[in-house]
């Protein structure tokens, strides 16, 4: 009788396990090829695979995603979806569910989670500054408000990026400024300050070990560089004035720092307002070339081996991807997956690349090699698309 009841026990829960995946899985599945898919329009995310280049299915009511961006827990189970009304939301991509929602600002850019995964930090344009939250419960932890100057100005937050050791990197649109954020202890977050770093710092990235937070600079030429295992050396600003001479362009759409190459010591960069990418020697940060590309530059994304970079431009150019050949520096290949390309995804070995292109409703998959399409996914109004890899990589 005893074992009667045990066998019914582990078969409801085993029911259970299964119906909660959907009801049509019958055996374990890791997370290693998920990922997730912004349907900007609609207020959800297409929970996709790789290794069958498949869909399996959405997680509706998640607010406004028109700005959104994701992180993922250290097992790559849950996502940390940031939205633009100030949403933040945890997603069970094994369990196929939201398992809470909070906003907790009124317009918010992006987020990042700490070193250890217990800690996601979220920047907001309203009211300004970063909030961090435990990953488990999503309760409030620290308040880091972004307060400057001597008549206590609020800035937006942008350039959110995990740091090791349990910090946080970001910039203060407003103020010019670069801040550490040391939450060892989320209850009392240690801050360092860097001022006058130069004119609207519009975003940033941090190098792969973690090493270097640069900030791009909208208001002037240049980028803000801090080194993050000597801080007392301050912040030093590096490919200043690059544009000296050249009539400006209108700028349509802000490039992002977050995508970025890097092949031995030369560095890759998205040039604002040119129809350029910039070529850095990382060895003394100084430009050592530029590619003349489409458009102006939005991402500019290394493949993982560092062989090939694929760039996606602003509109009105913006329906257009150009791969580039990081050993020669030529434009090898110019694809036109079609209107507004927002987004470019690698996997993980590099093998594949996921380009969502919006105005046309769907997510296309590139081989790295042949440079073919191999597949197409129905995706309403697609922008960012995220794959759980990034649980592993710094400032992803």
């Amino acid at each position: 009788m005893r074992r009667s009841a045990t066998f019914a026990a582990a078969s409801l829960s085993v029911l259970a396990t299964v119906l909660a995946l959907g009801g049509c899985q019958t055996t374990p599945r890791g997370t290693g090829d998920l990922g997730v898919v912004i349907e900007r329009a609609a207020g959800r995310v297409q929970v996709v695979e790789t290794t069958g280049r498949t869909a399996l299915y959405t997680i509706p009511e998640l607010g406004d995603l028109s700005h959104a961006s994701t992180v993922f827990s250290r097992d790559g189970r849950y996502a940390y979806v940031f939205g633009r009304d100030g949403g933040l939301s945890k997603l069970d991509l094994l369990g196929r569910k939201l398992v809470k929602r909070v906003v907790q600002a009124g317009n918010s850019v992006g987020g990042a989670i700490s070193q250890d995964g217990s800690l996601v930090a979220v920047s907001n344009y309203e009211p300004g500054g970063v909030r961090v939250f435990d990953a488990e419960s999503l309760d409030l932890v620290a308040d880091i408000p972004a307060v400057y100057g001597d008549k206590g100005a609020t800035s937006k937050v942008v350039g959110l990026v995990d740091a090791p050791g349990r910090r946080f990197v970001f910039t203060l649109y407003d103020a010019g400024e670069i801040w550490v954020a040391d939450v060892a202890d989320p209850w009392r977050p240690a801050l360092r300050k860097f001022k006058d770093i130069g004119r609207l710092p519009y975003d940033g990235l941090i190098t792969p070990d973690g090493r270097y937070y640069l900030a791009g600079l909208f208001g002037e030429d240049g980028i803000a560089l801090v080194d993050l295992w000597d801080l007392d050396a301050g912040v030093r600003r590096i490919l200043d004035g690059y544009g000296r001479g050249e009539k400006p362009l209108p700028v349509y759409k802000m490039p992002h720092l977050e995508g970025w190459a890097s092949a031995g010591d030369l560095l890759f960069l998205p040039a604002v307002g040119r129809y350029e990418v910039l070529v850095v020697g990382r060895d003394r940060w100084r430009e050592r070339g530029r590619i003349p590309v489409h458009g102006q530059p939005i991402f500019v994304v290394a493949r993982p081996d560092g062989r090939q970079v694929w760039v996606n431009f602003a509109h009105p150019r913006n329906d257009v991807v150009q791969v580039i050949d990081v050993p020669s520096r030529q434009i090898v290949k110019t694809l036109r997956p079609g209107k507004a390309v927002l987004h470019m995804e690698f996997t993980p070995r590099g093998e594949q690349v996921w380009i969502s292109v919006r105005d046309e409703d769907r997510v296309e998959v590139y081989d790295t090699e042949s440079l073919e399409r191999v597949a197409d996914l129905p995706v309403d109004k697609p922008s960012g698309i995220f794959l759980t890899a990034r649980a592993n990589r710094i400032g992803l």
